[in-house]
């Protein structure tokens, strides 16, 4: 039986962008760090606050995003908030930008998105605890 989801699997181009932007910016700490030798690839596993996961990976001459932002496969990355303006105040430090603030037509929640350093949307969407 499915409970929820474990994590979430990206492909890097620059492995410390990648983690400073999703440990030193968003909050997320690093459990673990692999090389793969066979592979010349890491992988390195990120634990968001809630307890969700992301793993970070590298390979040599990986293909970009074939397009910006309907391409087929992961359309974008959708992260939980509680309270929109720190979160934008603390990307605002980092010099990342967002989009102006958007409103669920279905569900009136509040939510923008910035690009991570290899430009994949990640979502901001915030919800009430």
């Amino acid at each position: 039986m499915i409970v929820g989801l474990h994590h979430v699997a990206i492909i890097v181009t620059d492995l410390a962008a990648a983690r400073r932007f999703y440990c030193e910016v968003l909050g997320g700490r690093e459990m673990a760090a692999h090389y793969r030798a066979a592979r010349d690839s890491w992988k390195v596993d990120v634990q968001l606050p809630d307890g969700g996961q992301l793993e970070l990976f590298t390979f040599p001459a990986a293909p970009p995003r074939a397009s910006q932002p309907e391409a087929q496969g992961l359309r974008h990355l959708a992260l939980r908030v509680t309270a929109m303006a720190p979160l934008l105040q603390r990307l605002a430090q980092f010099g990342i930008a967002c989009e102006p603030l958007r409103v669920d037509e279905y569900t009136g929640a509040r939510y923008t998105f910035c690009r991570d350093p290899d430009g994949l949307p990640i979502e901001f969407y915030e919800t009430v605890m």
